[in-house]
């Protein structure tokens, strides 16, 4: 059993900091963070590379193997596991026994720990990374050293990120060198999110791959971490508790690096719907816009400029698109923000706006107005999707492939002319982002009927047309997009008696030459593209 508890002395006077430990692998800010402590009559321990650092600039600084009277040894392996840094971390000022332990023994308290780790993620993110090079780059001193002043918050500080040495100098100041309770606390959680994340990190990396280092494609423990960015009004409904998480390392251009212009809080429809949007509109040329609504593009248009591709766009769906999601690809004028405007939106968003394009927009103050910048790359960000189910999660690479139109097969006696086959590639594009089953018809770089997430094909086929037909849009002369392919000839029967002239679609059933006999009897143009894009 274990020992009970020593029971703490009467509340005590805050301890001022004393004594700071400063070990970091990201020196980033270290050396002007140091000198700020050592001005504030703070002495310093530290280790290896970070002693060196600071040595060089004149700073008196201890290292630990001078401190512990024991130097380090194992190539750096030990250095830090020793009585006299975990008992100066972990001893509670408030316990009597505590201190006289660490008089006994000959042991200083440390009142702030400065630890950042090996750069284990850095490390096997670089080609040709081994598994011995991932193993010599899994900190075990520093977690430690960081745990142990995470628990100890009430009298220890702990700093994992160098954007908080400015304030924790500030705070020092401000309160005659103590660190308010509320301040590290606030330290000890990112303490915390910080070890974790860290462990998590190895994890995935370790048990996705044999002792070889051979790597599988998923590990067998799966860590996800992320940081809260906002609480939520509610979830997909009312009765629903909500947040939004930033991935730990978003990727470039993605969704949650946006900046939010102007305009209310995101919610949680809001930014699920403008994701759909701003993934769609990212994998087309410009000039390009997107209107989604529950999810799915219910206008999408290319055009000349922001406010062409905007109106042509909007005449797809007018019904469907009010109080929707409108997304560009291009950076946003005056001209195409005024159009906007007299329509009811819920968001808009762009790469960049006009300052004419922003004064328009400060009359609309509840539109929630983002401005995300553009990756170098066009496509999908993400690496992994993530669904939960019931007692679990289901994890895929994300739908980042596609194909190229040039390695298209035509399979039937007609081969689209050069208009078709452009209209044919735009429409592929986006049946990518629609829910399955879809049906996208298109003409002249717009959609002209979209067909959503229907049980059968057939049916997405014959709603995409009504779609068309409520907006006075005609499907004479489009193409069509499956995002998969047709079981039986009914769908393509549809789509041509409906005007279309030519359809791409995977490929893949047992029916195909069927349904290319039916494309060549009704003379139209069939091309697969050898590549399925359902989308649940």
């Amino acid at each position: 059993m274990s020992k009970p508890m020593t029971a703490p002395s009467k509340k005590m006077a805050p301890i001022p900091v004393r004594c700071a430990l400063l070990s970091v692998s990201d020196k980033t800010g270290i050396v002007e963070f140091a000198k700020g402590l050592h001005a504030r009559g703070i002495t310093l321990l530290s280790t290896g590379g970070t002693a060196s650092a600071l040595t060089k600039t004149g700073l008196p600084v201890t290292e630990v193997g001078q401190h512990t009277g024991f130097p380090e040894m194992l190539d750096g392996r030990v250095k830090t596991l020793h009585p006299k840094i975990h008992g100066g971390i972990l001893a509670r000022r408030d316990i009597p026994e505590h201190i006289k332990a660490l008089a006994d023994h000959d042991i200083a308290t440390i009142d702030l720990v400065v630890v950042n780790l090996y750069p284990f993620r850095e490390t096997v993110a670089r080609d040709g990374c081994t598994l011995d090079d991932a193993i010599e780059n899994i900190d075990i001193g520093g977690p430690s050293m960081v745990r142990a002043a995470a628990k100890n918050w009430k009298h220890v500080g702990v700093v994992v990120e160098p954007a908080d040495y400015p304030a924790l100098l500030s705070a020092l100041d401000e309160h005659h060198k103590v660190l308010p309770e509320a301040m590290r606390f606030d330290l000890a959680r990112k303490a915390f999110a910080h070890t974790a994340a860290y462990d998590g990190a190895i994890a995935n990396w370790l048990t996705a791959r044999n002792e070889e280092g051979v790597a599988e494609d998923f590990p067998q423990s799966f860590h996800y971490h992320g940081v809260r960015v906002q609480a939520l009004r509610y979830g997909e409904n009312p009765h629903q508790k909500a947040a939004f998480y930033r991935d730990e390392t978003p990727a470039a251009g993605s969704l949650s690096t946006f900046t939010l212009l102007q305009g209310k809080a995101l919610s949680y429809n809001n930014l699920a719907d403008s994701d759909a949007a701003w993934e769609c509109v990212k994998a087309l040329p410009s000039f390009a816009c997107v209107i989604v609504k529950h999810a799915n593009p219910c206008g999408v248009a290319i055009a000349d400029n922001a406010l062409n591709a905007y109106r042509k766009a909007w005449s797809t769906d007018p019904t469907s698109a009010f109080g929707g999601i409108i997304a560009f690809n291009s950076a946003v004028d005056e001209a195409a923000v005024a159009a906007v405007s007299e329509q009811f939106l819920e968001v808009l968003i762009a790469p960049a706006y006009t300052d004419g394009a922003r004064a328009v927009l400060a009359k609309k103050p509840n539109v929630r107005v983002l401005e995300i910048a553009l990756p170098k790359t066009s496509g999908h960000s993400l690496i992994l999707d993530f669904k939960r189910i019931g007692g679990g999660l289901l994890v895929q690479s994300a739908d980042n492939h596609t194909t190229a139109p040039d390695t298209w097969r035509v399979v039937t006696r007609k081969t689209p002319t050069p208009d078709e086959m452009r209209d044919l590639v735009f429409a592929w594009n986006v049946a990518k982002y629609v829910k399955s089953n879809t049906i996208v018809y298109a003409h002249h770089q717009q959609t002209v009927g979209v067909g959503a997430g229907q049980m059968s094909r057939i049916d997405s086929a014959r709603i995409a047309a009504l779609k068309a037909q409520q907006a006075g849009l005609t499907l004479q002369g489009s193409v069509a997009a499956s995002d998969a392919f047709f079981p039986f000839r009914d769908g393509l029967d549809v789509i041509v008696d409906q005007g279309a002239t030519a359809v791409v679609q995977p490929g893949g059933s047992m029916r195909d030459q069927e349904v290319i006999a039916a494309a060549d009897e009704r003379n139209i143009a069939m091309v697969f593209t050898g590549m399925r894009h359902f989308r649940h």
